[in-house]
């Protein structure tokens, strides 16, 4: 590890301690059986000799179905997700409890999804296996990867719009057992993402010109970390077209809030690299903002 962020992660490690004590506070375990409607399962084809499954014409909204299938896909990579955050944070201290915790909670999320797709038969089963095995055996890494700052920065923007994702997936479900699971899952999500912007805003106050700087790399770079599974691409698609989440969501409910949070742009002392950072940075949500406003003109005229 660079000795700047073994230094940094040093620094922050109180803070890390006390948004965890704060997390464990806060935090509401739940039981993922009890989000799932048993009494609607019936055996399937194979050792149970059941029925095979089939696309049933009373299902979930396709544009809801390719939400959760997508979530659940990002979901299932949780082993590549633990080894990544314990790269960039360490397993010492208040920082490896926080990644054992931080694992523990999104466990439940991949379980309880895939649960309710198999036991509704909202899904066909045989293709969530495949994604999950091929998903898992690709991994994943970060696309900037390099120093702590930018898996924080990573993380935290991820969690926000992970949250938004489910949020958008109930708002459209119309099935209440679904939306009661999504409504836990995204508060989850919202407490890690509380977690994270805490870390993240007294990373800023120690280190604003490297902070920045990662804010400028993971800006430019971010997609999904669900980008390699297979059929990603139709997903995604799908779910901007619905609103679930698309460019307009990533600049407007994601991106603009965290930089206003961080106080990215009324920051004053910054070096002439901490300036140059800004100002591409700047640059980007220019860039966002435009592809968001192309994507709603795009969608509105086609309405």
């Amino acid at each position: 590890m660079d000795p700047a962020d073994i230094g940094l992660l040093t620094e922050l490690e109180p803070v890390v301690a006390r948004a965890l004590d704060a997390h464990f506070q806060r935090a509401d375990d739940w039981y993922p059986h009890q989000f799932i409607p048993w009494s609607e399962g019936r055996d399937y084809d194979g050792v149970l000799d059941g029925q095979p499954w089939t696309q049933e014409p009373d299902g979930l909204d396709s544009a809801v179905l390719d939400g959760l299938l997508h979530n659940l896909l990002s979901e299932d990579n949780l082993p590549s997700y633990h080894r990544m955050i314990a790269e960039c944070f360490t397993r010492d201290g208040a920082w490896g409890t926080w990644v054992n915790r931080w694992t523990v909670e999104e466990d439940r999320h991949g379980m309880a999804l895939r649960d309710y797709l198999i036991v509704t038969r909202a899904a066909d089963p045989v293709e969530l296996e495949d994604a999950r095995r091929l998903h898992m055996q690709t991994g994943y890494d970060l696309d900037c990867r390099g120093t702590s700052l930018v898996g924080l920065v990573y993380v935290t923007l991820q969690e926000l719009g992970t949250r938004i994702t489910y949020q958008n997936i109930k708002r459209r479900c119309g099935e209440p057992v679904c939306e009661a699971l999504l409504q836990r899952i995204a508060q989850d999500e919202n407490r890690h993402m509380l977690f994270y912007r805490e870390v993240l805003g007294a990373a800023m106050e120690l280190q604003p010109e490297r902070t920045m700087k990662a804010l400028e790399e993971v800006v430019s770079t971010f997609r999904s970390p669900a980008h390699a599974a297979p059929g990603f691409r139709r997903l995604s698609l799908s779910m901007a077209r619905s609103g679930i989440y698309s460019p307009v969501t990533h600049h407007d409910e994601v991106l603009v809030p965290m930089m206003r949070h961080l106080r990215v742009f009324d920051r004053a002392g910054l070096s002439a690299g901490g300036e140059a950072a800004r100002e591409r940075l700047a640059g980007l949500l220019q860039a966002t903002e435009a592809k968001a406003r192309r994507f709603a003109d795009t969608v509105a005229s086609v309405r």
